[in-house]
This record gives C-alpha cells, sequence and structure tokens, in this order.
C-alpha cells in the first residue's frame, strides 16, 4: 500500500527543524525543558548573550510555534508551546551524545 505524502505537514515540520537549527535556539529550547517558565533575562544572562540576540531567538522560536509567551507586568516569560518539542529535544541531545 502506498503512503500519501502530506506536503503541508513537511513544510511545517521543515520550518520547524529550520528554526531550531542554531545552538543558542537549542539551548533556549532546553531551559524551557527543564524550567516550566523563563523570562528574556533569565534567558539571555543565563547563555551569557545579549538581550537583543536572545529576543531575536526567541521570536524566530515563538514565530514558528515552538514557545508561547505571557507578559506579567513588565516582564515576558516563555515556555514551550507543545509537548513534541520536548521529543525533538530529546532527539537533538541523543544526536550530539552520539557523535562523541
Amino acid at each position: 500500500m502506498a503512503h500519501i505524502i502530506d506536503l503541508e505537514k513537511l513544510d511545517v515540520a521543515a520550518s520547524k527543524l529550520r528554526a531550531i537549527a542554531h545552538p543558542v535556539r537549542i539551548a533556549i529550547l532546553g531551559m524551557l525543558k527543564e524550567e516550566e517558565k523563563l523570562s528574556v533575562t533569565e534567558i539571555y544572562t543565563r547563555l551569557s548573550i545579549e538581550q537583543a540576540a536572545a529576543s531575536h531567538h526567541l521570536n524566530i522560536l515563538k514565530g514558528r510555534g515552538l514557545l508561547g509567551s505571557k507578559r506579567s507586568g513588565k516582564k515576558i516569560f516563555y515556555s514551550l508551546k507543545e509537548e513534541n518539542v520536548n521529543k525533538l529535544i530529546d532527539c537533538v541531545n541523543q544526536c550530539a551524545q552520539s557523535d562523541k
């Protein structure tokens, strides 16, 4: 039996993978897997990067549907939007370990 390939689903998946394909973004996702939510300040401080760089990467991840955000006063907190993102992070971590 032939499998039907859903090109729209593949396009969405490829878009999410492109968004993840950066060391800083992988690190952000990994931190958010460990903690339910983090502020922009917590993220850029832990990664030792500029606030503008953190915001840039967070906007990419949010734009691709990987992160959600919630404002609390002056702070914006980010969290993983989908449980499936955890599976992607685990896969990335496994791939990184097997290269050692």
